[in-house]
């Protein structure tokens, strides 16, 4: 603890920046060259005489931080501000239209049962709406694969076998009846497990919260339920939501056990990938949607921050958690969006916007699609693949059209997340907990949450007062282009629409060879806020094009 004492630490904590447990201290603590030491930190300069005048201002903060510390604060507590994505004059389409999807086609179920792991969610619930298969005998076999490939991939912290079977039985009646809830009915899948399901444990990754266990299930999870879905396994994180090292290992990619599924939505990519389960439910921040597809090859949806409801979520960032799906195709993602999304009374950050996804729309001839040619021009590895898929877009009728992204300090601003996470996660580090979490490093949280104490509020304010502007900006190079699409990766693009709150969607895109290894790459599209209809529309047409999200790990794993 003697690291948590030092008087540097006390003049910054006492300026507004945090603190961390400490006995009574010594008010002569806080002495001017303490002051003097601290402004360092902070690129300031104070004379002496405006330091000594500090002083007791400074005690006085580190008295009512002891004070406001006294009172417990849960994860799910939120703070008095609410964060809003939307820039001046933004207008939402007005019309609510009715949800459609590609018809089915004849859909059979096949002679070699094992390909029913790599049907998309469409294929399967007309396999389940025609009762060519029931949802137990679905429910069985993703658990079986779930069991027999989780020893190598890791990717599950908890089968919820019981709850799966009781889930499936009951869609199984209701079908036989004729009350057909739609396209999720009776279909697995698994959540992350920073999502609370009542009766299990939701351990968010960690050791520190592994026995944890809440009398709720979160929004999603409730909604799922109630279009039928079967909830099969809660999937590992990364722990807290960063990478995919959580307390009971790596998970693993499909497509090469020597690597990680990347994260921290690191279970979710890697089970869909691996065909055990049809979709998945993950969350981003700072890319943890998007990294994992991109190195899984599975197609994800990045929603717009304020589509989702969070409640029962573990928090990281207010201002920027966003939850999604994770599945085989892009139609899929748009089933399970339209099922999850919309007003919440316990999230007051959701805000109520049609989704008129029409998925029998294949042509994009008419629209403006932007493109990011440096972002283009510096992803040498996948060069060739990126310019088949500009060209595969011309084909199918849009206008491309070269654009830049606004220029801010976007890796300085994402500052906000640490600190919020950092506050969401105030115990761990005021109570000393954090050395319950597996990485130590200084790039794992127990290190970000104790320098994250040392962001003064002004500083913070100030990356949000940007955010403002970066919003505005963002507008206008977006005005009249109805799409555009980069490189997941090598460029600013993640954390400038992370921190904007856009969203996008990110798909297998062909692949690249590592000492001999083949593994997938991707392509983001981005769209509008709340834009997620045309969005997905338009990545679907693109994906309809190709065959990259029709191929599939081997899993020839050794299973002595």
């Amino acid at each position: 603890m003697q690291k948590k004492r030092t008087l540097l630490s006390l003049c910054l904590l006492s300026m507004g920046f945090g603190a961390f447990v400490m006995k009574a201290v010594d008010d002569r603590a806080i002495t001017v060259s303490v002051v003097k030491e601290a402004e360092k930190l902070l690129g300031l300069d104070f004379t002496a005489a405006e330091a000594d005048s500090m002083r007791g201002e400074l005690l006085s903060k580190r008295q009512s931080y002891e004070r406001m510390r006294k009172v417990e604060l849960r994860n799910d507590v939120a703070p008095a501000l609410y964060f809003n994505p939307l820039p001046p004059n933004f207008v939402f389409e007005t019309q609510t239209l009715p949800f459609k999807v590609a018809p089915a086609g004849k859909i059979k179920v096949p002679n070699n049962r094992d390909e029913l792991a790599w049907y998309s969610v469409r294929e399967l619930a007309e396999l389940l709406r025609t009762r060519q298969l029931t949802s137990v005998e679905l429910t069985r076999f993703f658990l079986e694969r779930l069991k027999k490939y989780d020893v190598h991939l890791h990717c599950v912290v908890t089968l919820t076998e019981t709850l799966a079977l009781q889930q499936a039985a009951q869609a199984d009646a209701e079908i036989k009846a004729g009350k057909y809830r739609g396209l999720l009915h009776g279909i697995p899948y698994g959540a992350k497990d920073l999502l609370a399901q009542k009766g299990y444990p939701t351990t968010w990754g960690s050791a520190a919260y592994k026995d944890q266990q809440f009398a709720y299930n979160a929004t999603v999870i409730e909604r799922l339920e109630k279009a039928g879905a079967v909830l099969c396994a809660k999937l590992t994180l990364g722990e807290l939501a960063m990478g995919d090292v959580w307390f009971g290992g790596k998970t693993r990619n499909p497509w090469n056990l020597n690597r990680g599924s990347s994260g921290s939505s690191a279970g979710s990519a890697s089970a869909v990938a691996a065909g055990l389960l049809p979709f998945a439910i993950g969350s981003e921040t700072l890319g943890s949607i998007v990294s994992p597809s991109s190195e899984c090859g599975t197609t994800g949806l990045r929603p717009s921050f304020g589509r989702v409801p969070r409640t029962g979520a573990m928090t990281l960032s207010w201002s920027m958690d966003k939850l999604g799906p994770l599945a085989r195709t892009v139609e899929d993602c748009a089933i399970v969006f339209n099922a999850i999304q919309g007003p919440d009374q316990n999230d007051y950050t959701i805000v109520k916007a049609p989704f008129n996804y029409d998925g029998t729309q294949t042509s994009l001839k008419g629209l403006k699609i932007g493109y990011l040619p440096t972002a283009f021009d510096r992803n040498y590895p996948t060069k060739t693949q990126d310019s088949l898929t500009l060209a595969t877009l011309r084909s199918l009728g849009a206008e491309l059209v070269p654009m830049q992204l606004p220029e801010y300090p976007v890796s300085d601003m994402a500052l906000l997340l640490t600190v919020e996470g950092a506050s969401a996660f105030d115990d761990l580090t005021t109570r000393n907990r954090d050395d319950l979490l597996v990485q130590q490093h200084k790039n794992a949280w127990p290190n970000y949450f104790r320098a994250s104490r040392f962001v003064p509020a002004v500083e913070y304010l100030r990356a949000n007062r940007l955010r403002t502007k970066l919003i505005a900006a963002m507008q206008e190079k977006i005005k009249g282009l109805d799409v555009y699409l980069t490189p997941a990766f090598g460029n600013p693009n993640l954390t400038l629409t992370n921190l904007t709150g856009h969203p996008c969607v990110v798909l297998p895109n062909g692949f690249r060879s590592e000492q001999g290894v083949q593994r997938p790459t991707s392509i983001t599209f981005m769209g509008s806020l709340f834009g997620e209809a045309k969005l997905l529309q338009v990545a679907k047409a693109y994906q309809q094009a190709t065959n990259w999200h029709r191929q599939h790990p081997k899993l020839s794993y050794n299973h002595d």
